[in-house]
C-alpha cells in the first residue's frame, strides 16, 4: 500500500513522477517514459499547460476533429470537434453534409440570463425580513457598482434581485436569487465576486436596520454561488423540408423515415431509460465543440440533464414534428457559454477553434453549439431507425480494435478493405487479423 506523502504540492514535476512511479507502478521506468514522453518540447507552452490546475504531472491528449459543411443561418462553418469517441465527429459531418442540401440549419438565441444566489438561514418575521430587503436592494446594487463597472459599460451586469421564500422546504431557508447579463464571457467569477459582495452587505447591513428587534436581524449567510442550472439562458436550433426530400436511403420510402424517426422521438421524450441515451447522443455533439472552444463542458452537461427533467420526468431534449407535408427536428437547450475570459484567451488551439468558428459572440457559439447537438441527434436516429447503429459505429471502430492489437500498416491496409464489405464486430477482427499472421 503507498504512503502518504506531505508536501506533494510542493515537490517539482519530476519529483511528482518519481514519487507517482514508485508508488503505483511495477515498471517504474516505463512509467516515467510515458509520462514525459506527452511533455510539449516548447518550455513556454508546458509551463502555460501546467499552471492552468494544480500538482501537473503531463498533458492527456484528446484528438481535435473537424466537421465541415455546417450552414447556420445562412453562414457556412467548419465546428472543430475535441472528443475521443469513434463515429462522432463523421456522424456529425454526415447530418451537417445532408442538411447543407435542404437549406441548412436555423437557430436562435430566446433569452441569455444567469442565475446565481445567496442562500441564508433567518428565523424572524417574515413580513419584516420582506421590509428590510426592500429598503435594502438599492444598496446592495450600489455596493457592486465597483464589479459590475465595465459590464455595465459594455450592456451587462446585475438586471434583477428578488428574496425567494423556501422555507416550506426547509425551516428558515431564503435566498437572494440575482439575475445576471454577462455578455460574451460565461461570467461565473464575475457572477461570485458581486454575490459574496450582496452577502456581506446584507448581512451587515441587518445590523443597523431599526426594524429588527430580539434577535431577528440574526441573518446567517450559508453560502453565494452561481447556479449552473440556466433555464434562461436558452438557444433553439432546427431543421426542416419536405418530407419528399428527407431520406436518401432508396430501401426506405420518405414518408416510412419520417414515421418511424418521429416514433423514436417520442420514445425518448416519454421512456427515461431511452431518454438517458438519446440525450448522451445529443451531448456528444455538443461537449466536442464545448470543450474545444474552452468553455465548461461539466456545467453544460449538468444543466442540461437538468432542463430535460423540469418536468418531472428525465425526457428528450429534441422533438419533432410532420405538419402539411414538412419534416421539424428541433431542440430547445439552456447553454451558458462564454468566448472571452478562461481558457478562450490562453489556450492556443482554443484560439485557434474560435477563430475557425470566426470568431463567434457568445450568442453566435450558443447557436453553434445547439447544432451540433441536433446534428449528432439526427445522424444518430438516422442509424438507429435505418441500418442501425452498429454497421456505421463499427466500422468506425474498427481502427481502435486493430490498433489495440498491435496490426501493421500492410495489415490495416488488408482489413480494412476486407470489412468495406463484412460486418465489423471485436470477434470478427480478431478473427481475420489471426488469419492473416497465420497465412503470412
Amino acid at each position: 500500500m503507498p504512503n502518504s506523502i506531505s508536501g506533494f504540492s510542493k515537490l517539482s514535476k519530476s519529483k511528482k513522477i518519481d514519487w507517482i512511479a514508485d508508488s503505483y507502478f511495477v515498471d517504474k521506468e516505463l512509467s516515467k517514459q510515458i509520462l514525459k514522453q506527452y511533455w510539449h518540447s516548447n518550455p513556454e507552452l508546458q509551463q502555460l499547460h501546467d499552471e492552468f490546475i494544480e500538482n501537473t504531472i503531463t498533458n492527456y491528449y484528446l484528438p481535435l476533429g473537424v466537421a465541415p459543411n455546417f450552414l447556420i443561418n445562412d453562414t457556412l462553418y467548419t465546428l472543430p470537434m475535441a472528443i475521443e469517441e469513434s463515429s462522432v465527429v463523421a456522424a456529425a459531418s454526415k447530418a451537417a453534409k445532408f442538411w447543407l442540401d435542404r437549406g441548412g440549419f436555423k437557430a436562435e438565441v430566446i433569452s441569455t440570463t444567469k442565475i446565481g444566489h445567496v442562500h441564508f438561514m433567518y428565523y424572524g418575521d417574515i413580513k419584516i425580513l420582506q421590509q428590510y430587503f426592500n429598503a435594502i436592494k438599492p444598496q446592495l446594487i450600489s455596493a457592486v457598482k465597483s464589479i459590475t463597472k465595465n459590464m455595465n459599460r459594455r450592456g451587462g451586469g446585475v438586471t434583477d434581485i428578488t428574496l425567494i421564500n423556501k422555507t416550506k422546504a426547509l425551516e428558515g431557508y431564503y435566498q437572494l436569487k440575482v439575475r445576471f447579463e454577462t455578455l460574451d464571457a460565461m461570467g461565473a467569477n464575475f457572477i461570485n465576486s458581486c454575490l459574496e459582495q450582496f452577502a456581506q452587505t446584507f448581512r451587515d447591513s441587518a445590523k443597523q436596520y431599526k426594524m429588527f428587534t430580539d434577535g431577528n436581524a440574526d441573518i446567517k449567510i450559508v453560502m453565494s454561488i452561481l447556479s449552473n442550472y440556466v433555464p434562461e439562458c436558452l438557444v433553439k436550433a432546427e431543421v426542416s423540408c419536405p418530407v419528399a426530400h428527407l431520406n436518401e436511403d432508396k430501401t426506405v420510402s420518405p414518408t416510412q423515415f419520417a414515421e418511424t424517426f418521429l416514433q423514436a422521438v417520442k420514445i425518448a421524450e416519454i421512456e427515461p431509460y431511452r431518454a438517458v441515451t438519446h440525450n448522451k447522443g445529443i451531448m456528444n455533439g455538443i461537449d466536442a465543440v464545448v470543450l474545444a472552444t474552452g468553455n465548461d463542458f461539466r456545467a453544460i452537461e449538468a444543466c442540461a440533464h437538468a432542463y430535460a427533467s423540469r418536468h418531472g420526468t428525465y425526457s428528450s431534449l429534441t422533438h419533432a414534428s410532420v405538419e402539411d407535408g414538412i419534416f421539424k427536428f428541433w431542440i430547445e437547450i439552456p447553454l451558458a457559454l462564454g468566448t472571452v475570459g478562461g481558457l478562450t484567451k490562453l489556450h492556443p488551439l482554443v484560439k485557434l477553434c474560435m477563430e475557425m468558428l470566426q470568431n463567434p459572440s457568445a450568442r453566435d457559439l450558443m447557436q453553434i453549439v445547439a447544432v451540433s447537438g441536433l446534428a449528432q441527434n439526427f445522424a444518430a436516429l438516422r442509424s438507429l431507425t435505418t441500418t442501425g447503429i452498429q454497421e456505421g459505429h463499427m466500422k468506425m471502430h474498427l481502427m481502435n480494435i486493430l490498433n489495440q492489437n498491435n496490426a501493421s500498416a500492410a495489415e490495416k491496409t488488408s482489413l480494412i478493405k476486407h470489412f468495406k464489405t463484412n460486418t465489423v464486430s471485436h470477434n470478427a477482427v480478431i478473427e481475420a487479423l489471426n488469419r492473416i499472421r497465420t497465412t503470412s
